[in-house]
């Protein structure tokens, strides 16, 4: 089992990385989160390409500061709360959701809102 761990852990941040890369082009689709998250299967499977992700111009900088402060910048964040409520209101649009539906999805919207709203916008120099 111990043996297929790093190839596992390099194909999902291969996977993950193609994913950011469409997102970065997708206005729907983040891309800095499968970044993160290709980083982290590359910790466990390749330092080359982990290296690749974090020295990157365009890429690095926010998953450096997430990986180093847990800190979102304040850029990425009306970005999130922008994808959101265009998510929430095509939802409703297209989902007609009965209020029974409609309360635990708006609950994880306002969750989600919070959690990125309450990260730290980044270190301070």
């Amino acid at each position: 089992m111990k043996q297929l761990k790093r190839p596992f852990y390099l194909l999902s941040g291969l996977a993950l990385t193609a994913i950011g890369i469409v997102g970065a082009f997708l206005p729907v689709l983040p891309s800095t989160v499968f970044f993160i998250m290709a980083a982290f299967c590359f910790t466990h499977s390749s330092p080359r390409l982990e290296a690749w992700i974090l020295d990157h111009h365009l890429f690095g900088p926010p998953v450096v500061a997430w990986r180093d402060h847990g800190a979102i910048s304040r850029k990425a964040k009306y970005f999130a709360f922008g994808g959101m409520a265009f998510g929430f209101v095509m939802f409703l649009a297209f989902a007609r959701p009965t209020v029974w539906l409609l309360l635990p999805v708006m609950l994880f919207f306002a969750a989600s809102a919070l959690y990125v709203g309450t990260r730290p916008d980044g270190p301070r120099d």
